[in-house]
């Protein structure tokens, strides 16, 4: 298994190749090109990122017998200062999959790093294996994983968003199939070279986002037999941020770096700075430099529904609005100016254009607690809206959801209850990672493939822009320029700290 797995099958093909065992047995790069991996074998992949959200999918990527982790990646060795999202939530998901009650017993918080994600890989495949032993490697390095993991197939991304566009183009240069969890990238341009380096390398790619949620055919059919009449706004809020946003300044204290921790490795390609605790784990999302913000980190889910169902593509305008923060000096109020981190709260508006015989929407986001007005058609039933939820607008009534387009029904309940669904046209998806894992063995590709999904990605990288200027931005696509703003260019890029260039 793993290393000595990967060895046996450059050998079994060379033997073959030279007996007469090769008329039956045939190599990979001639039966489907070098990128190709049979139906039969299973595919050899590194997972980048051993964080929270790191461990939580690699437990789901391990149940899946088509793939073999073969090598980890993180930057930090071990600890147990991680934030999981209520006490004991991660140690608890670890203790369950590793069949383990004490494991990580005496942990502050999740316990997470490369080491652990080592441990999980190997002991998960030793208990397969009925007690072999596991020789998964681990790195700090993702570029030394890729230069030594000669036998590798594809790359699973799961770290903070600042690095997801530095791994993902590395791996795919490589001709690596890559997986990456939202977003592809925390900038607008590197999320476009993604996308084009992909599109180049004819890999098979896939953006972790929701992409699997049955109720989005579901949606799509009700509003073909024309439920609500065509459709013109759309609202999705969210409670999110759960982690620190609003900071004006950055941390001024230099605390020690962490034993085993790598800040060099964990900064990647943003400007360099002194080690904090407040950029690290879960606390990265607030930064611009290092996140993408509650937009960021929510809307990919959301708006993959969204978009699939009322096929949309770039946006030609964007306007934000957010919290600000005001401090008391001596004696008087100053607005302090927010240069370093997404706001607390904020509404954002996108402006689509008409799409065949679909006419002009817009697009509404709210996060930080925010949401729409209670629309009369609830009131009318004495219904509670919803902290989190998807509004369908159209000219002949709504369709309210939950938040990713879940349970989707007319309202009022009236006219739920007169509604005749139409019959099943549509595909239903099948869950996001056996489609990727389809696409890597040259079947379909994956319905949030890097390219397909991009418009979307962009789209979500947009508002983040927004929320950094004070104007309503008219945007060119296809010249990847802003028709009114020049000085919101600046923000759809990063300065490469040296040795980081793409």
């Amino acid at each position: 298994m793993g290393k000595s797995n990967c060895v046996s099958r450059r050998k079994f093909v060379g033997t073959a190749a030279a007996g007469a065992a090769a008329l039956a047995i045939v190599p990979r790069q001639v039966l489907g090109g070098p990128k190709f991996v049979p139906p039969s074998e299973r595919i050899n992949v590194a997972y980048i990122g051993c964080g929270t959200q790191g461990l939580r999918l690699l437990m789901q990527a391990l149940e899946k017998p088509e793939l073999r982790i073969v090598a980890v990646c993180d930057p930090n060795r071990k600890s147990d200062d991680y934030p999981e999202w209520s006490k004991g939530e991660l140690n608890g998901k670890v203790r369950k999959f590793l069949n383990d009650p004490t494991w990580a017993q005496s942990a502050r918080g999740g316990l997470c790093g490369r080491e652990v994600g080592q441990e999980l890989v190997n002991r998960r495949y030793a208990k397969s294996a009925g007690g072999a032993a596991g020789d998964c490697r681990a790195y700090a390095d993702f570029r030394e994983l890729l230069d030594k993991e000669k036998d590798l197939d594809a790359v699973y991304v799961m770290t903070p968003d600042h690095l997801h566009g530095t791994v993902a183009i590395h791996a795919i240069r490589l001709s690596k199939h890559v997986i990456v969890h939202k977003p592809l990238a925390n900038t607008l341009a590197e999320s476009r070279l993604v996308r084009d380096e992909a599109r180049r390398a004819g890999v098979a790619t896939h953006m972790y986002c929701a992409a699997d949620k049955p109720s989005t055919p579901t949606i799509a059919e009700w509003l073909t037999a024309g439920a609500i009449g065509a459709v013109r706004e759309v609202h999705n809020w969210s409670t999110r941020p759960f982690w620190p946003q609003g900071m004006t300044e950055p941390p001024t204290d230099t605390p020690p770096t962490p034993e085993g921790f790598d800040w060099n490795l964990w900064l990647g390609p943003a400007t360099d700075r002194p080690y904090h605790p407040a950029y690290t784990h879960a606390a990265f999302r607030g930064w611009f430099d290092f996140g993408s913000g509650a937009l960021g980190d929510m809307g990919h889910y959301s708006f993959y529904q969204i978009f699939r169902i009322l096929k949309l593509a770039a946006p030609t305008s964007v306007e934000a609005g957010r919290s600000q923060f005001w401090s008391l000096k001596g004696y008087h109020w100053n607005k302090e100016i927010n240069q370093v981190s997404y706001p607390q709260a904020s509404t954002i508006q996108w402006e689509f254009p008409a799409r065949g015989d679909q006419p002009p929407v817009t697009l509404h986001w709210y996060d930080g607690g925010l949401r729409p007005p209670t629309p009369p058609e609830l009131e009318r039933d004495a219904a509670q809206f919803p902290a989190e939820g998807m509004l369908f607008v159209g000219d002949k009534g709504k369709i309210l959801c939950g938040f990713m387009g879940d349970s989707p029904r007319l309202i009022p309940q009236s006219r739920m209850k007169e509604f005749q669904p139409p019959p099943e046209t549509l595909p239903r998806p099948i869950p996001e990672l056996d489609q990727w894992i389809r696409a890597v063995k040259g079947g379909q590709a994956a319905d949030a493939n890097f390219v397909d999904v991009h418009p979307m990605a962009e789209t979500i990288q947009l508002g983040n822009v927004a929320l950094r200027s004070d104007k309503r931005l008219l945007w060119d696509a296809e010249a990847m320029a802003f028709k009114n703003a020049p000085d919101a260019q600046q923000w759809l890029r990063r300065t490469y700290r040296k040795g980081w260039e793409l």
